[in-house]
């Protein structure tokens, strides 16, 4: 399965986010997914990319020309795509994946789960949204898409395919569950 990583260039000020993000690229590499993800070396993308690397699988980068120096493109992954804007790489890492996870990041993390989640709305495609709410990091995100619903902007069956998943092993429950899914397709 392609699994598209969202995630910080930086590593954020808690140890875990580093740590959780090799313990998930590690287990991408170990159980034969590959990795779709932002291209870069730094940060949680970097950890989550060497994690994946280390442990066999494949990974994707996607990085615009104009990030290279930026993020400094990890020069070592099975493939690199480079593109020129920031909306020809969602793109790219969207229909590239199977399955979408959010670990903690920026605005520009928020942007691209948000972007699946959208699409999932307008019946785009019904590929999984995950956030990993690592020690509540996406607390704040749930409570926003409730107030969505609340307020009339999202419809109850959009919220309830969104997955919060508050441990490493919650994620991998998801992943294994779409592919059962997809094989009974």
């Amino acid at each position: 399965m392609n699994i598209t990583v969202y995630c910080g260039s930086k590593f954020g000020n808690q140890a875990r986010y580093r740590k959780d993000a090799e313990a998930l690229g590690t287990w991408i590499g170990q159980n034969g997914h590959r990795l779709i993800y932002g291209g870069g070396w730094t940060g949680l993308m970097g950890a989550v990319s060497n994690a994946a690397l280390k442990a066999g699988g494949e990974v994707y980068g996607i990085i615009p020309e104009f990030l290279k120096d930026i993020e400094l493109a990890h020069d070592g992954l099975t493939k690199t795509v480079t593109v020129e804007t920031m909306a020809e790489r969602k793109t790219i890492m969207r229909e590239e994946g199977d399955f979408f996870i959010a670990l903690p990041g920026g605005p520009g993390t928020i942007e691209e789960i948000t972007e699946i989640i959208s699409l999932r709305k307008l019946k785009r495609h019904d590929k999984p949204a995950v956030f990993y709410n690592c020690d509540h990091f996406y607390d704040s995100a749930r409570t926003l898409y409730r107030n969505m619903v609340t307020q009339g902007f999202l419809d109850q069956a959009t919220f309830d395919t969104i997955v919060f998943a508050d441990n490493l092993e919650a994620i991998y429950r998801e992943v294994e569950r779409e592919i059962a899914k997809r094989s009974h397709k």
